[in-house]
């Protein structure tokens, strides 16, 4: 529609010029981004921030959990009255100091990967409307003394693809017994 009414010389610029910022703006990512790294507080704390903002849901799929202060942030977000599904590795359970049985005897609904595969994601999805993904281990180790990496976005595409991953993996696995 624009291209029929613009009529001045520097027309073929112009247009140009226009369709190449509206491309970008099609093009560009939905929703807002932010990466952390760690050794260091940043990726823990980008964790715990998204499981207090949780309205709704936590969908959580991670190989384990050790550390008491992400375990302590469920808990909290547990008896707020969120919706917690947790997913994560059966040989993990036996770690010492893995804090799953203990999520699991609070009441939160856990599920573990009972095939040959380990289940490695880190991921958590919050109110279907943001996920956190990442190399993050959610252990202490993982902030004290390694190299890692937390993405955070609300890239409605991004969010969708991880929650098909979460349902697809919730329907495969077998509750904690």
């Amino acid at each position: 529609m624009a291209a029929k009414r613009v009529s001045f010389p520097s027309e073929p610029l112009t247009l140009s010029c226009v369709k190449s910022v509206f491309s970008l703006f099609k093009s560009a990512p939905k929703g807002k981004s932010a990466a952390y790294f760690s050794p260091g507080e940043d990726c823990l704390s980008a964790i715990q921030e998204c499981l207090r903002a949780a309205k709704s849901s936590l969908r959580i799929c991670v190989f384990t959990i050790s550390d008491d202060r992400i375990t302590q942030a469920i808990l909290a977000a547990h008896r707020k009255g969120i919706k917690i599904q947790l997913l994560t590795d059966n040989e993990k359970l036996f770690d010492k100091g893995s804090d799953i049985r203990q999520l699991a005897q609070a009441g939160i609904k856990v599920k573990v990967d009972n095939t040959t595969n380990h289940m490695h994601h880190k991921f958590v999805l919050v109110d279907n409307t943001q996920v956190l993904t990442g190399s993050y281990n959610w252990t202490r180790s993982a902030a004290l003394y390694n190299h890692e990496n937390v993405l955070v976005t609300s890239d409605p595409q991004v969010v969708a693809g991880y929650a098909r991953e979460f349902t697809r993996l919730w329907n495969e696995m077998t509750f904690l017994t």
